[in-house]
């Protein structure tokens, strides 16, 4: 038995923040429902990675919709609307990520529904808070990273701003979501009475560099100083910590002891043999280690490195590392059988209970598809 089974969560979310969190909600168990438009369903059906579809949706859709159920319901008509809130009634968990106001109009706000359903968890996704300046700006992931600062932690010096290739903010703020979902139903369960849990795709992300910007607050707030040289890890690290070229491919060094790491890789760092020189110093310090690292193979410098309890890795891609025992050992990757009968291969739940791995082989739903078995369940008509 999973942790949520038995817990029905009603999911009125689109895009990605907030389906994301159903996702995990999902995986551990709950029931969770998406309460979508007729025929079309919600808009991220549509919002595609490389213009990937399948069975009519979005690749990136049935990555975070694996597992959930759809009910269609037309929230602006009177029938539709009166079935959606006997659901309510019976439900758990009520999620939502529309931009402040939309919600109130149709009257299935924090308030609204906590009267139909007194012991109701109330979640709500927004951009930037319900309040503010920015409250009603699109709560865009790429736009998150950029009001955040995140854009200026990688990258080289010279680079200007650089985005993360993932969408960050969203699955960070997703991640929190769950959390604090899962703090309320404890909650709840002391109390018995309903909890509203707010997150927001900025304070998510403003907390993910909890630990940059608190050294920027104490630190009399001097900015992030990226290096000059390429494939260095980290604005407030010092060398060696970053990404070098070997003579085939690419080797991480993590943070250590700069002397034991330059005797290993037989390179002369005896004029930095204060520590406080290895970040003042660190462009200088990498382009010496650079220029070593190249003088042999990823492979030589592991076996070199590994030998001494050097922190070390090689830099693989998706085509070496979903091929590498190291991977292929977690057993991450999971079949989900489709509408129409076909597979798609995709990622589990990461976590773990009692030692078992998530999997689940059901895939997104097309729209409204558990329309009239829900109805019946719940006896909604």
């Amino acid at each position: 038995m999973k942790p949520l089974e038995g817990l029905l969560v009603l999911e009125f979310a689109q895009f990605m923040a907030a389906p994301t969190a159903g996702l995990r909600l999902a995986d551990l168990g709950a029931r969770v429902i998406k309460i979508e438009r007729p025929v079309k369903g919600e808009a991220g059906r549509q919002i595609a990675i490389r213009n990937l579809f399948v069975n009519g949706d979005s690749l990136v859709f049935h990555t975070i919709n694996r597992n959930k159920e759809s009910y269609a319901a037309d929230l602006k008509d009177a029938a539709d609307l009166e079935r959606v809130k006997k659901l309510i009634a019976q439900a758990d968990v009520l999620t939502h990520n529309f931009r402040p106001g939309v919600m109130e109009k149709i009257g299935l706000d924090y308030e609204s529904v906590k009267v139909i359903n007194p012991r109701i968890i109330y979640g709500i996704v927004t951009g930037y808070g319900s309040k503010g300046p920015w409250a009603l700006r699109p709560g865009q992931d790429l736009l998150i990273q950029s009001l955040s600062g995140l854009a200026y932690l990688s990258g080289s010096k010279d680079n200007g701003p650089v985005p993360f290739g993932l969408a960050t903010a969203d699955m960070i703020c997703g991640a929190h979501f769950v959390q604090g979902i899962l703090a309320a139903l404890i909650k709840r369960a002391k109390t018995n009475k309903s909890v509203l849990v707010e997150v927001s795709l900025l304070e998510s992300v403003l907390d993910m560099q909890f630990e940059v910007i608190t050294t920027y607050l104490n630190d009399g707030g001097k900015l992030p100083q990226r290096s000059a040289i390429e494939g260095n890890g980290h604005p407030y690290l010092s060398a060696p910590y970053g990404i070098y070229e070997t003579a085939d491919s690419y080797l991480s060094l993590a943070m250590g002891d700069l002397q034991k790491i330059g005797e290993a890789l037989i390179c002369d760092l005896s004029a930095y043999p204060d520590k406080t020189s290895w970040f003042d110093k660190r462009d200088e310090i990498m382009l010496l280690l650079g220029a070593q690292i190249k003088s042999k193979t990823t492979n030589q410098w592991l076996a070199i490195l590994e030998a001494e309890g050097i922190w070390c890795a090689e830099v693989l891609t998706y085509a070496e590392v979903l091929q590498h025992e190291g991977y292929l050992s977690q057993g991450i990757t999971q079949e989900v059988i489709l509408p129409d009968g076909n597979s798609l291969s995709t990622t589990r739940c990461p976590i773990r209970i009692n030692g078992e791995r998530l999997y689940s082989p059901v895939a997104a739903p097309r729209p409204g598809a558990q329309t009239e078995i829900i109805n019946q369940q719940y006896h909604l008509i």
